[in-house]
């Protein structure tokens, strides 16, 4: 969810990283409200082409400023349970013990792809009672296994159902965060996964009586 880029100087950088008021904001509380002082900025680094001899193309950086939208689903009905906004730098896999499951769901397996995967993760969801079922990645510099693949590949069925739920936000529902500050990004957001759930019950509610 990008959020209005800022033009900062290097100064201004340090102080807002360190969780200071850039000097030069300071006494001028008008402009220091158009300062975002907790989006980031992050890379997304998408999936290179492989050309007509098996070679890929160089993959692309794009550099993005704003926030991060984490949310869990339950696999049966596609509700969102539990969701949190960060600034676009934070780590995805680390939200996973920071609220994201939901311990009153009926199941315990956790579908997730491998930014989820590390040893505090499945300590975690072992701890807790829950049943990974998290992607593993593949060895650098080693081919994946075969069998690791196919256990990723059966796992991508189920993982996948994810990515929708952001699809009909950013599509449909026409989502954009323009907002300054995380406490707005995270109401707005909040709003959103509301709207999503009434939408994704409505739904549910037209199957039995179109069937």
């Amino acid at each position: 969810m990008a959020a209005p880029k800022q033009r900062n100087s290097d100064g201004e950088k340090a102080d807002i990283k360190a969780g200071r008021v850039p000097e030069v904001r300071q006494g001028h509380p008008a402009k220091l409200r158009q300062k975002d002082r907790d989006a980031r900025w992050t890379l997304v680094f998408g999936k290179a082409r492989e050309r007509n001899d098996g070679t890929r193309h160089a993959g692309i950086a794009i550099p993005l400023f704003g926030y991060k939208n984490h949310i869990s689903i339950d696999r049966r009905h596609g509700f969102i349970r539990r969701w949190d906004v960060t600034d676009a730098a934070a780590h995805d896999g680390a939200k996973l013990r920071d609220g994201l499951l939901d311990r009153t769901n009926t199941a315990s397996t956790v579908w997730a792809d491998s930014a989820y995967r590390s040893q505090a993760n499945e300590t975690f969801m072992e701890s807790h009672g829950f049943k990974s079922q998290v992607h593993r990645r593949k060895p650098r510099g080693r081919p994946m296994a075969p069998h690791i693949r196919r256990a990723n590949a059966a796992r991508s069925s189920a993982r996948a159902a994810i990515e929708p739920v952001f699809a009909h936000q950013k599509g449909p529902m026409a989502l954009t965060i323009r907002t300054i500050g995380i406490a707005r990004a995270k109401a707005k957001s909040g709003l959103a996964n509301l709207t999503y759930n009434f939408r994704r019950l409505v739904l549910h509610e037209r199957r039995p009586a179109l069937a």
